[in-house]
């Protein structure tokens, strides 16, 4: 048994030997460790081998802010955790790092690098890039870089100090393997420190090593003055026993500042110096109210725009020199911002996008619904009250209290001294619009509409009913209809009711002539009228009567038929007051009877009595609004166009011009008028002389008389209506005849219309005069003649002519309010670019340049929203940015825009930087230090040939903060 168990034993022994030896390590085989690197480099090979063409082809992201950088993401496995890599390239190279006008990544920024590996724990990456995002914006601010991702793991770190060392030699060693000299790096530490460490293998000489942290709070004093930052950097590399201060090291220097206008607070209370505000209180006013920016814009007077441009940046930029001592760098620190070498403008410009925007785009808009509205009822009245069946709506509109309906009524009906330019501001294309002159009182009644309430139906209604109201009150009262000419012709251009108040306007002038008329004759009673003398004068009263000129051509030379009725019907000129004596000299008796004479007509005699022709005051032929223009043509058009109808419709103002020239020619007979009247219907004989102004010669040739002529076939023919006409014509001057504008007939008329006109038809006339002027309106802007927005004016002012041609033609249907809806987008884009235009415009007053650039770029950045709601995003994330150079003869004006800040403001924060601007210090101090030194003669030389006589820079830091927020990034090239 024990021999046995002995050798049992013993065997156990042996097997266990024997396992020991058959399970040995095997080297040969990969630890995970060496997979992992593995991994990273064949992820890089793979990079390298598709070069950024085919990377980009892959769907490599673009960085926004960036126009030539692109990245490109793997994820890898080691053990349990998982990692990301990232490799950022640029497709065309954007210039050295030192060119502070170029964007680069942040990392390249800090470090000089162009193209680079980031390698980053997976876990929690989405807070983490919140968390980063937000820590790089509060201390970039307006720098636009870009923030590496780096997520933050479960302990609220990066990674610790050990395993990203790990990290970053396993990158390094997967880089060397495939011949790659890409830097790599690894964030450490809390994301907010946003710190990194990294390598880059510059070939089998040398080595470049990285590293970046930041000082969130308590800066140290010495470090926020360049003094103390060059001092740090110096003491990288010098000797630790060395007083700094005292000794020379020649090092490279550029720095980047960067300013930024005061933001426009309201807590921001402007200042005003003691001898303003002792002149504001003699007048009783208060001047140190704050005032908007566009008081002075022409849309200011119906609403107040946001100013587009929120403010400007300022990049003033110290270009490379060489610095050797603190004491240098402390001057440096006081000098003026003026003294950089380059200016560089960044505006803040929003486009609106966000909320909603108020101006005439959106009242417009309600408007337009309120059109949509307009065809469910007969009459204005039905909106007013509520009472009706299809009331529903109408309950919910508010309509504002009767205080402020009378106040813009009283603004609406303000006279005023003279009648105002129809044609201030009006565009070119204004007319293509079937609207109202701007400055008219029908257009400012739409603008006064549209901002009533909230522009509802009910609110237009009530408006509408009190404007008739007053109207008719004017026409009562015979006074003068405000905002409207009473004289001229009627504008066919423009919307009907222009037409109709125009003509009321008439109507009531003339309705106060006939009543002053009649006052005088009551009150002369007996007494004979004083104007009536022994020669050929005429009375007093003669205003409106047809004068003619020396000239005097008449112009109705056509029978009257339908075609001759418009030709023979032009009005002839006007003057008011007494005629001048026309001094003949061979007056006769039946002279002293002649009446209405405006003198004289050349050399023309009389056929029978050879005495002087004179012409007559004529009556002006009666107005005529469009409706009553079509309701001729269809009255004739019914009639068949027959010439004795044509001839009835001409008869009134025939007849009154044939009494007139009786009156001033008693002797006259039907051939003297044809001569006067229509030239061209009186055929001369060609051996007839006549004077070189076409008239008879009277030069004493008693032979020659009477001349020799006759009428033309047409007005000889038997039964001629002209002729009837004359032998039926009263002997009358003007004056006093019937008129044949009755003022008081067509004031009636046109006050009923204005009471029983139809909703529709009103809301119609009322959405092309309220977008003509509204567009008018913005047209007065003054934005220094800007190509991109004079052109986009121009086409408004087209689209819109388009746009609404079918409510013009009383054609208007849901399309066409769908159309209408689309031209309200349209209007509001022109509106935001014409906003800023505007803006740019004061700022820029002498730097046009500026502001054309400036819109110039943001016109181009803007476009793809052309046509599109603001309600909908277009790439929504990206934002306006712009870097402008500022030449030398600018500066001046920018540099005013940086106003001196004020004891309210300046208490808000403790000026602790230099190079102060008017008295504002940079929000941001960007500075790179380096240290370039030459192999040969060094501690860095080598017996490499390729790398003889070779400088490299040796020592580099990126400085970055303010005085209260500090990073700094320092790069080191070693010799391995």
């Amino acid at each position: 048994m024990a021999s046995t168990s002995k050798v049992g034993s013993s065997g156990n022994e042996e097997s266990e030997e024997e396992e020991e030896l058959e399970h040995f390590d095997d080297f040969t085989l990969a630890s995970s460790w060496e997979r992992f690197i593995s991994e990273v480099e064949a992820v890089c090979r793979q990079w390298l081998a598709d070069g950024p063409k085919n990377l980009l082809e892959k769907g490599a992201v673009h960085l926004g802010s960036s126009k030539n950088m692109y990245k490109v993401k793997s994820e890898l496995k080691y053990l349990l955790k998982s990692y990301g890599m990232e490799y950022y390239f640029e497709v065309n190279k954007s210039g050295k790092v030192t060119d502070w006008d170029s964007i680069f990544h942040d990392l390249q920024l800090c470090f000089g690098v162009k193209e680079f590996l980031v390698c980053f724990h997976l876990a929690s990456c989405a807070m983490y890039e919140i968390q980063c995002f937000q820590s790089f914006i509060s201390l970039h601010l307006m720098c636009a870089l870009h923030q590496v991702i780096a997520p933050q793991s479960a302990s609220g770190v990066v990674l610790d100090a050990p395993e990203a060392s790990k990290l970053l030699s396993a990158i390094a060693i997967a880089l060397s393997n495939c011949s790659s000299l890409w830097p790599a790096f690894v964030p450490v530490h809390d994301p907010s420190r946003n710190a990194y460490i990294g390598i880059q293998n510059l070939g089998t000489v040398f080595t470049r090593r990285f590293e970046a942290d930041r000082i969130c709070s308590q800066v140290p004093v010495k470090l926020m003055h360049l003094e103390g930052l060059y001092e740090l950097f110096v003491s990288k590399f010098a000797y630790s026993t060395l007083d700094i201060s005292m000794h020379i090291f020649k090092v490279r220097f550029t720095m980047k500042l960067t300013y930024q206008t005061l933001p426009y607070d309201d807590d921001d209370i402007r200042e005003v110096d003691t001898e303003n505000i002792e002149s504001s209180e003699d007048r009783g006013g208060d001047s140190i109210n704050k005032t908007q920016w566009d008081d002075d814009c022409p849309w200011s007077e119906w609403y107040s725009a946001e100013d587009p441009v929120k403010g400007f940046g300022l990049i003033a930029i110290w270009s490379e020199k060489m610095v050797e001592s603190s004491l240098e760098m402390a001057e440096l620190e006081n000098s003026s911002p003026h003294e950089a070498e380059k200016w560089i403008l960044l505006p803040n410009i929003s486009d609106g996008s966000k909320g909603n925007r108020v101006g005439f785009a959106s009242q417009l808009c309600l408007l337009v619904d309120a059109l949509d509205m307009s065809f469910e009822a007969q009459f204005m009245e039905d909106f007013v009250s509520v009472e009706n069946p299809s009331s529903d709506n109408l309950k919910s509109m508010v309509i504002p209290s009767p205080t402020v309906l009378d106040r813009v009524l009283k603004d609406l009906l303000l006279q005023g001294v003279k009648i105002p330019d129809f044609s201030k501001g009006e565009h070119k294309s204004s007319r293509y619009i079937k609207g109202a002159p701007l400055e008219c009182l029908f257009a400012q009644f739409c603008l006064h509409s549209i901002w009533f309430g909230n522009c509802n139906i009910r609110a237009i209604a009530v408006l509408w009913i009190e404007f008739v109201r007053e109207i008719r009150w004017y026409w009562e009262e015979s006074q003068s209809l405000p905002k409207m000419p009473s004289n001229g012709s009627i504008d066919l251009s423009t919307c009907l009711i222009y037409q109709k108040l125009q003509m009321l306007a008439i109507c009531i002038e003339k309705k106060r002539e006939l009543n002053e008329d009649f006052q005088d004759c009551v009150g002369s009673n007996d007494q004979p009228p004083a104007a009536i003398k022994e020669d050929d004068r005429v009375v007093e009263g003669s205003t409106g009567l047809q004068i003619p000129d020396d000239n005097f051509d008449r112009k109705r030379d056509s029978l009257l038929t339908a075609k001759g009725l418009h030709e023979s019907g032009t009005a002839m000129s006007r003057r008011n007051g007494k005629p001048e004596n026309t001094g003949s000299t061979d007056q006769k008796p039946s002279e002293c009877v002649r009446r209405g004479s405006s003198g004289a007509v050349g050399s023309m005699m009389l056929l029978k009595s050879r005495q002087s022709m004179h012409a007559p005051f004529t009556q002006e032929s009666p107005l005529m609004t469009e409706d009553m223009h079509e309701e001729r043509l269809r009255t004739i058009e019914a009639s068949g166009g027959s010439f004795d109808f044509s001839a009835q419709l001409e008869r009134d103002i025939l007849s009154s011009d044939m009494s007139a020239f009786k009156a001033a020619n008693p002797d006259a007979v039907f051939e003297d008028f044809i001569r006067w009247h229509s030239p061209g219907d009186w055929e001369k004989d060609e051996s007839e002389g006549s004077s070189p102004s076409g008239n008879l010669a009277v030069d004493g040739l008693k032979d020659n008389w009477p001349p020799r002529g006759r009428l033309s076939q047409r007005m000889s023919e038997h039964g001629n209506v002209w002729r009837k006409i004359w032998n039926n014509a009263p002997t009358l001057p003007a004056s006093e005849q019937k008129p044949l504008l009755d003022p008081n007939r067509e004031g009636e008329k046109i006050i009923h219309y204005l009471e029983t006109l139809r909703p529709h038809q009103l809301l119609e006339q009322m959405v092309c005069t309220a977008f003509r002027a509204s567009a008018d309106t913005l047209n007065q802007a003054s934005f220094g003649g800007l190509k991109q927005m004079t052109m986009k004016i121009d086409q408004l002012y087209l689209t819109m002519a388009s746009s609404l041609r079918p409510l013009q033609a009383n054609t208007g249907n849901s399309e066409t309010i769908e159309d209408i809806r689309r031209l309200c987008v349209v209007f509001e884009h022109v509106e935001k670019l014409l906003t800023l235009a505007a803006s740019l415009h004061r700022n820029f007053l002498h730097a046009p340049r500026l502001s054309e650039a400036i819109f110039s770029d943001y016109y181009n950045y803007y476009l793809p929203k052309m046509g599109m709601g603001s309600s909908e995003e277009v790439d929504a994330q990206k934002e306006f940015e712009l870097k402008l150079l500022v030449r030398n003869h600018e500066r001046l004006v920018i540099s005013n825009m940086f106003t001196p800040p004020t004891a309210t403001q300046s208490w808000r924060k403790v000026l602790s930087m230099g190079n102060l601007l008017n008295g504002h210090e940079p929000i941001l101090r960007e500075i790179i230090f380096s240290m370039n030194d030459h192999v040969n003669g060094s501690h860095y030389a080598t017996h490499t040939p390729s790398v003889h006589q070779k400088e490299i820079e040796t020592y580099r830091m990126y400085i970055c903060g303010t005085s209260n927020d500090l990073r700094v990034a320092l790069s080191v090239t070693s010799f391995d």
